[in-house]
């Protein structure tokens, strides 16, 4: 769930908005209670602190589901708390028709990009996202919004595409362009497939999402559509002790945290092997270790430096 709300944005963006706090809050936690999101958004340029008032034509929301056949909606609403009546499980499940039942007016869109601005002074975002979503913005109207945190800072400037949830990192407004160009067709540029920018489809596991960008970029598969991503058996675990890693930010062989490509030192390891089946038969069977690292990132902009974790994949057969 995507919601416009114009105006500044805390760090908690959906409770420190002009979007009324308990409201948020509520949207907020019925999203991520059935694994989804709630993304507040705003079209890019100044966001001056002058009124609390909605505009005039009220707020676009988005409703994104990102399964095997995605789909996008969107709509104007006039009160934001409509979006309560949402029926979220039928999101979760993809029930399109469900789901515009619950929020009648709400109609199928192209794709849009989000690019994560938050934060005055984020080097990560603000700085870094804003004159991308800016620049993107003049060339495809209506199609690129500013948006509230989406993780992965440190790879900034950072976007979700939706309604595929393709987390991309390391944009430019040339590359934001070829992405909204190619998601026409339900594909990514061949461009960005790879660690440096394909971070994976936010609808996977963080393990699935590594062994399938893995897979894509070694046979160069565009279509976002293509593979279908399958736990085999979960391996290893971390050494007692091992301080907690964050989520996985980039599937690699060699994990890119360190100036040279190289681990600095792993202080312990936990994975998975999946196969990842093509549509059209082919296989691969995809070993994935998370690599907790001896040394310390800030796990984003402002925040204290964390121990992190990088994927490392190979294939397997």
């Amino acid at each position: 769930m995507a919601l416009e709300q114009p105006g500044p944005w805390g760090r908690d963006a959906a409770t420190q908005s002009h979007l009324p706090a308990d409201l948020g809050s509520a949207l907020a936690e019925a999203c991520s209670s059935r694994g989804g999101r709630l993304s507040l958004i705003r079209r890019p340029g100044r966001h001056p602190d002058d009124s609390h008032d909605p505009a005039p034509a009220g707020h676009t929301a988005y409703l994104a589901w990102a399964g095997e056949q995605p789909w996008l909606l969107t709509g104007r609403v006039a009160d934001p708390a409509v979006l309560l009546d949402v029926d979220l499980d039928a999101l979760a499940r993809g029930d399109r028709d469900a789901v515009t039942r619950s929020l009648p007016g709400m109609a199928p869109c192209p794709p849009v990009l989000l690019v994560c601005t938050n934060g005055r002074r984020d080097v990560c975002c603000a700085v870094r996202g804003r004159p991308v979503a800016l620049d993107a913005a003049a060339e495809a109207p209506g199609r690129v919004w500013e948006a509230s945190h989406t993780g992965g800072h440190r790879f900034a400037p950072t976007g979700v595409l939706l309604p595929h949830g393709a987390t991309l990192a390391r944009l430019d407004a040339t590359l934001a362009g070829e992405v909204l160009a190619a998601a026409g067709h339900g594909a990514l540029p061949l461009g960005l497939l790879g660690p440096a920018h394909d971070r994976g489809r936010s609808a996977l596991a963080p393990g699935a999402q590594a062994a399938e960008s893995h897979v894509r970029h070694l046979v160069s598969e565009v279509s976002l559509t293509a593979f279908t991503v399958t736990e085999l058996a979960r391996v290893s675990a971390p050494p007692a002790g091992t301080p907690a890693g964050t989520p996985a930010d980039t599937a690699s062989d060699t994990p890119l945290d360190t100036p040279d490509g190289t681990p600095p030192g792993a202080v312990g390891t936990v994975g998975s092997t999946f196969e990842v089946v093509h549509e059209d038969g082919r296989s691969w069977v995809v070993q994935c270790e998370r690599l907790l690292l001896a040394g310390e990132l800030p796990e984003s902009c402002g925040k204290h430096p964390v121990h992190v974790s990088v994927w490392d994949t190979r294939v397997a057969s």
